[in-house]
């Protein structure tokens, strides 16, 4: 069964940092892209960052370019986000999402799975 956990949401103070994980089940992990989408309340999901497996290329939404960092430990079957310099307009629900394709995007509809996603509020 495919699956895509999320863990590392809280509570944090602007300026403050958190790194989420995204540990996956189920699929050949390297062969997937892998991206972390969010979504706040009353707007539409959208991309904040992606890795593509054949060559490694990361990908960031302008809004989180400098502040967050992707990564992938592929022995451990897991993709973080590493957030810094938070400010109350990330907060959100973040998802990762894993495409087959291999090749990522920051568009949610080219995505095949997807976790249940992790809650991450910044307080002003």
């Amino acid at each position: 069964e495919v699956q895509l956990v999320e863990s590392g949401g809280g509570l944090v103070q602007a300026g403050g940092s958190l790194r989420l994980s995204c540990v996956a089940f189920g699929f050949t992990f390297d062969d997937y892209a892998i991206g972390w989408f969010r979504q706040a309340p009353g707007k539409e999901r959208e991309g904040v960052s992606c890795i593509s497996r054949p060559d490694g290329s990361t990908y960031y939404a302008d809004s989180v370019k400098g502040r967050f960092t992707i990564s992938s430990d592929n022995a451990k079957n897991t993709v973080y986000l590493q957030m810094n310099s938070l400010k109350p307009e990330d907060t959100a629900v973040y998802y990762c999402a894993a495409d087959s394709t291999g090749w990522a995007t920051l568009r949610p509809s080219r995505y095949d799975y997807w976790g249940q996603g992790t809650q991450v509020t910044v307080s002003s």
